[in-house]
């Protein structure tokens, strides 16, 4: 009975330790992941006032440089325009400078001499900071439009015309749709050690219903916990952005260690 009880035994430790020789030997991780775009881009104002056109809805495709939504800033117009004025009659002033001339009489006789050089200096330091004072405002008043930093489709739109918005609350969202990745949502830290940059990537999609081929562009140096596992999230491009993939759409991936 007990030559019976070691031979099980030993056939069972035996059997573990095959198994697992074969899973090791197969070099692969096998993870899920989600499809999102390689880029996200959260747009806000730094200064507070009510919405005055929003020029974009969701879904919509936009340009770098194009105009998303402005502000109504009646007070920050006007100082742009006195700023203007200013400007235009100190640098008129310094150029007249250059040809105005003053009345001397240097023994009993007339001169009409050019203005002394620290007049000139004074008028054109006061054009200088004029420029400067409009320059400002301009600058100012710019921060009242949001535009467009990059090629990208409207993610969502948080405000309409006549809403206040706060400085630094996200108004709009930016996302490159047609530039999709995906990203690992349950990788676990054992296997993060045999996952390496440039490694080539099995996915499959069922949702799709089909299979896909990446590599491996990113790994997360910090964990984070998920049900209480430790995971790492790890980003794969793929070597062919796949037709109708869409944004949240989920995956199986097997990472070649």
């Amino acid at each position: 009975m007990k030559r019976l009880y070691r031979s099980v035994l030993m056939t069972a430790i035996l059997a573990l330790v095959v198994t697992s020789g074969f899973a090791a030997q197969d070099g692969t991780v096998v993870a899920s992941a989600v499809a999102v775009p390689a880029q996200i881009t959260r747009l806000s104002f730094l200064t507070s006032a009510l919405v005055k056109e929003v020029s974009v809805k969701e879904g919509d495709d936009v340009t770098a440089g194009q105009t998303l939504v402005t502000l109504n800033t009646p007070e920050l117009e006007y100082t742009v325009l006195a700023a203007q004025e200013d400007f235009r009659s100190k640098q008129a002033h310094a150029e007249l400078q250059r040809y105005k001339r003053v009345l001397d009489i240097r023994k009993g006789k007339k001169f009409w001499d050019i203005v002394p050089p620290e007049v000139r200096q004074r008028a054109d330091a006061q054009a200088a900071s004029a420029q400067a004072a409009l320059e400002i405002a301009q600058a100012t008043l710019a921060q009242s439009t949001l535009i467009a930093p990059l090629d990208a489709n409207v993610a969502s739109v948080n405000v309409m015309p006549g809403e206040f918005v706060k400085e630094n609350q996200v108004v709009i969202t930016l996302a490159t749709l047609n530039d999709l990745q995906l990203e690992t949502t349950d990788l676990s830290e054992r296997d993060i050690a045999n996952v390496k940059i440039g490694a080539p990537v099995s996915i499959v999609m069922e949702s799709l219903n089909e299979t896909f081929t990446g590599e491996i562009i990113g790994i997360s140096p910090k964990a984070d916990t998920v049900g209480g596992d430790v995971v790492f999230k790890v980003t794969i491009a793929f070597d062919r952005q796949p037709e109708n993939l869409m944004w949240g759409m989920t995956a199986e991936v097997t990472i070649e260690e």
